[in-house]
């Protein structure tokens, strides 16, 4: 069902999800076979083996495919199995661009994994886009950013980015878990691969993990195909079918996480015992007026600084009631989390406070609930922090 012209509610619900021609079955089955009948010897139907190809998690990739305007979409076990398979068309000797802050994952797979192999790693604010020209090299092989980033909330230029890899000849990868393809579209705006954490946005209710890499660039798509084969961080069907159910809401879901985050943000900017509120949909943002451009919406993720350091920042998550306390984000519940401790533990001290991520900051991810509620709740907690003060 290839209709870039259908809304993307429509596509959320409907792309590469066609009735079961066997049962008309309305909703994709769930096929949990690991093996396929074969006519011939050598001649399979369609599908062989579930490690290479299953008809859910076909419905999955082509559903992600359509929705962020690609030809081809790669379903993974996990965000980082879907970063892992991306990085491993590199060789050593490589050099990779990457933004300075990204996911804590991210950063351990580059810094712990890809490094001691052999590839070299610059980590950079990409603001400038200038910037990202200058740290390329004759080794550089991949340009890798996230968008809103992880848990700054800065934004990238991924045009300009993109026109600076065309120019080289390099592959850029946009992580684009922050946003959704509800929000943004890198593929569009020319990066030439784009990855997801499924277990946010995209299934939205914290019930399932996986990844995703979408592309429309023929070359790198035999590549990824060969790669996801062979390495085998692939979903299970139910963890598929999990997705997709997921996706079919994720319009009208991204609308209240976006609507939700803005009042809670502008609310937060206000308050006399937060010190600093990161998120691109406020006037002060330095990427606001990008971010209108970029995006069809600023998103649901907030960072926020409090007073107390990193025992204010305990004493606000600690009394928090309707934000969970808990790493990850994009569910329908509201999170909350402290990345110094956290999600970016991974990342040396010096360089986590170096990107800003200091230890009164604190990472929301605003929910579906009701906004007076989840104020509520923000402002009790807040209440016992005392005045404003240096963190």
């Amino acid at each position: 069902m290839a209709h870039r012209s259908l809304s993307m509610d429509t596509l959320a619900i409907h792309a590469g999800q066609e009735p079961d021609p066997q049962h008309a079955a309305v909703m994709e089955p769930i096929v949990l076979a690991s093996t396929f009948g074969q006519p011939e010897p050598g001649k399979p139907l369609r599908y062989e083996y579930s490690r290479s190809g299953n008809p859910t998690r076909h419905a999955l990739e082509r559903c992600l495919a359509e929705l962020e305007g690609g030809s081809d979409g790669f379903a993974f076990s996990s965000g980082s199995g879907a970063a892992l398979t991306m990085l491993s068309l590199l060789r050593p000797g490589d050099h990779v661009v990457c933004g300075d802050d990204v996911y804590g994952g991210t950063f351990r797979l580059l810094d712990k994994v890809l490094k001691p192999m052999g590839v070299s790693i610059s980590f950079l604010d990409m603001r400038q886009p200038a910037r990202v020209a200058e740290a390329c090299t004759p080794a550089t092989r991949l340009i890798w950013l996230e968008t809103p980033t992880n848990p700054m909330l800065k934004v990238f230029d991924i045009a300009a980015i993109a026109a600076i890899a065309q120019e080289r000849r390099l592959p850029l990868v946009v992580d684009n878990t922050f946003a959704s393809p509800y929000l943004q579209n890198p593929l569009a705006l020319g990066a030439s691969v784009v990855m997801h954490s499924t277990t946010k946005y995209i299934n939205g209710h914290s019930d399932v993990v996986g990844g995703a890499l979408i592309t429309k660039d023929p070359a790198l798509a035999e590549q990824l195909r060969f790669y996801q084969n062979a390495l085998g961080a692939v979903p299970s069907p139910f963890d598929c079918y999990l997705v997709l159910r997921g996706l079919k809401t994720l319009a009208v879901r991204m609308r209240q996480h976006v609507t939700n985050a803005q009042q809670i943000a502008e609310r937060l900017e206000q308050h006399p015992r937060v010190q600093r509120v990161h998120y691109p949909g406020l006037k002060s943002h330095p990427d606001h007026e990008l971010c209108g451009r970029q995006m069809r919406g600023p998103g649901g993720m907030i960072s926020v600084v409090v007073g107390g350091g990193e025992a204010g920042a305990k004493r606000f998550l600690s009394a928090l009631r309707l934000f969970t306390l808990a790493e990850s984000l994009g569910g329908v519940e509201s999170l909350a989390e402290h990345p110094a401790i956290m999600t970016h533990a991974s990342i040396p001290r010096a360089q986590r406070e170096a990107v800003g991520i200091e230890d009164g900051l604190v990472r929301l991810s605003v929910g579906v609930e009701g906004l007076e509620d989840l104020w509520d709740d923000l402002e009790r907690a807040l209440a016992l922090l005392g005045p404003a003060q240096s963190g």
